[in-house]
Parts: C-alpha cells; structure tokens; sequence
C-alpha cells in the first residue's frame, strides 16, 4: 500500500480519529518501522468545530500519535458555518488546511483513508447524479489534490481497496481506540442514506467490491478515451493567428465518434474559458447544437463557461467570451451553405 512512496522526504496522513483514519495511521507507522529509511509521517487532524466531541477525538489522535511517535498537528476551520452544503463546505475546508499543513512540512504528498466502501457509496452518489464515464470511474488512488491552494500536491488512497470491516479488524486485533462519528449515519446526508441502503444492494449482488470493480473498469476505458481525445486534439488542432484562439478542422471533427468529439471540445472550452471544468450536461447540450448547425448547414455561435464556439466554412473555433454585458452570446442564424457533415 505504501511502497511506492518510500522515497517521498514526508507525508501528511489525514486522521479525523474515525476507525479508517486511525488505521491508515497504524499501518503507516508499522510500514515506517518496517525499514530503514522512511518518509517521514505528519498526522494532521482536521477539526472543523462541527461537533462538541470534535476537541476531544483531536486530543485522542494527537495522544495516539505520540504512542506511536509520529508528529501530529490539529488544524481548526473557524469562521462562519453554511447554512447549506455543509459537507461540501467542510469537504473543501479540510483540503485545504491539510493543502497549508503539507505546504509548512514540506510535503507533497497527502494521504487519506477513503475505502473500499467509500468508493462503492461514491459510485452510487454519481449514478444518482446522473455522472458520465468519468464521473463514475470514481475515485482514483492518485490525484492532484483538490483545491485552489493546492497545486503540485499530491492525495494519496493507499486503503482504496480494502474494506472497512478489515480496517476495524485490524484496529480491534491492534487495541487500538478509535472514535465514532454519528453524522455518518446521519439521514440528512446522501452518503449516509445509501450507506444504510447497501446491506440491501449487496443481497442482490451489489456489495461494495462489485460497485469498485464497476469503477475500475469505467477508469481503464475512461483512460482509453482520453488518449484518444489527446491523439485527435494534436490531429486536428489548426495553427491560429490569434493568442488564446483553439481551432479544429471541421471535417475531421465532423469524422469523430461522438464521445471523442464531445470531449474535445470540452478541453477546448476549458482551456479558452475562465470558469473552470465544464458540466457534462452543458457541454451535451452545446454539441447537440452544433450537431444541429452541422445538419442543417446553419451559423453557430455559442457560449459556455466563459468561452464562444464558432462554426465558420471549414473550422471549428474556441476562443475566451468577452465581459458579460448582460446579453446572451448564444445565436444561430440561417446562413450560407457549410460543407456536408461526413462519418
């Protein structure tokens, strides 16, 4: 699980005193002593004053750690609580004190404990949300860790597939403490609903090892996408004149199947927009409308996510919107002839 970081200078765990976390911990510290040289380990306890319990499950860990001498830092997310969206709130509040905490030890590497049933419970989150292949591929063991403040730091799962019932096996035949936090079986929150829900699932045969190996599988043909969205973008991309101007060769593009043609003008869109990843149903919606235009030989101009598609004679172009003067920038006119979209 932790072999291929043992050239890392440290890491910062993440380790709220919740069964998961404690067990990333111990089997870090155990890996650690196992050789003789080691990353340094950081456990980094997130409080986020949520729960009048948090304070003291943070002295716990803090005490843990130095059972099992590691460092140990508590982080407080202070100021104002939202009303709404407080796990997602809290969700980006915690990235990005342990992003600070990892920038002041000198890491680049963050771990976490999501699990084998996190990964299922995200996989049914996304289907219900209605996600695309991405999306569904769920969580990866690594990725850039989220974050406007993060860039260049790395979050690390090494217990993505292991089960919690292992970890709390693990911790149970280690005496190890761990602390229980009851907002995860909070009804409020859509994870913890459909985490009373799997018991269910898993009696028709969707348990938390199928949904993951559904992830899996989604990632591995996710992945064979992208390269061939990487392999079209350099096939098709035209040289521009204009600065921060992207242009494709319409009739190639036009040759594209359709999930390599929607995702390139996806990466299009973001690279020339200013407002971020683009929503998969916005996207959709832009390329039936230029899938329109194509068919019925019409103008297109449109704007999504802070940039314009154009349709001209032979090409397709993304280029930055202008400043919003509170007019649409979205038109489609009847307009000469375009060449015929070909397969």
């Amino acid at each position: 699980m932790f072999a291929d970081l043992a050239s890392v200078p440290a890491l910062i765990l993440a380790v709220s005193g919740g069964p998961d976390s404690v067990a990333l911990m111990l089997l870090a510290v155990r890996w650690r002593d196992q050789r003789e040289a080691a990353p340094k380990l950081i456990a980094v306890t997130v409080d986020h004053g949520l729960r009048e319990e948090s304070k003291a499950e943070a002295a716990a860990v803090a005490r843990l750690a130095r059972r099992l001498k590691i460092a140990h830092r508590i982080v407080r997310w202070t100021g104002v609580k939202p009303k709404t969206g407080l796990q997602q709130a809290a969700r980006a509040a915690r990235y990005r004190l342990l992003a600070a905490a990892a920038r002041q030890a000198g890491a680049s590497h963050v771990l976490t404990a999501h699990t084998l049933n996190d990964q299922a419970e995200t996989v049914l989150i996304r289907m219900a949300r209605g996600s695309g292949l991405t999306g569904l591929a769920a969580m990866q063991r690594g990725t850039a860790l989220p974050g406007d403040k993060a860039e260049g730091l790395l979050l690390i799962r090494p217990l993505l597939e292991l089960p919690k019932s292992r970890l709390i096996a693990t911790l149970t035949a280690a005496g190890t403490p761990y602390a229980d936090d009851p907002s995860n079986r909070d009804p409020r929150f859509t994870r913890a609903r459909l985490r009373k829900l799997m018991g269910e699932l898993a009696g028709e045969g969707l348990d938390a090892a199928r949904l993951s190996l559904l992830a899996r599988r989604l990632g591995r043909a996710d992945q064979a996408i992208e390269a061939a969205v990487a392999k079209a973008l350099a096939e098709l991309r035209l040289d521009s004149s204009k600065t921060g101007l992207i242009a494709f060769d319409l009739q190639g593009y036009c040759r594209l199947p359709a999930e390599i043609a929607l995702r390139l003008l996806g990466r299009a869109v973001t690279t020339a927009g200013d407002e971020g990843p683009v929503e998969l149903a916005k996207l959709e919606a832009l390329k039936e409308g230029l899938d329109a235009a194509l068919s019925g030989k019409q103008r297109f101009r449109r704007s999504l996510a802070g940039a314009i598609v154009t349709l001209t004679q032979d090409r397709i172009t993304v280029e930055r919107a202008p400043p919003r003067r509170g007019n649409a920038l979205t038109t489609r006119r009847t307009g000469p002839a375009r060449p015929p979209r070909t397969r």
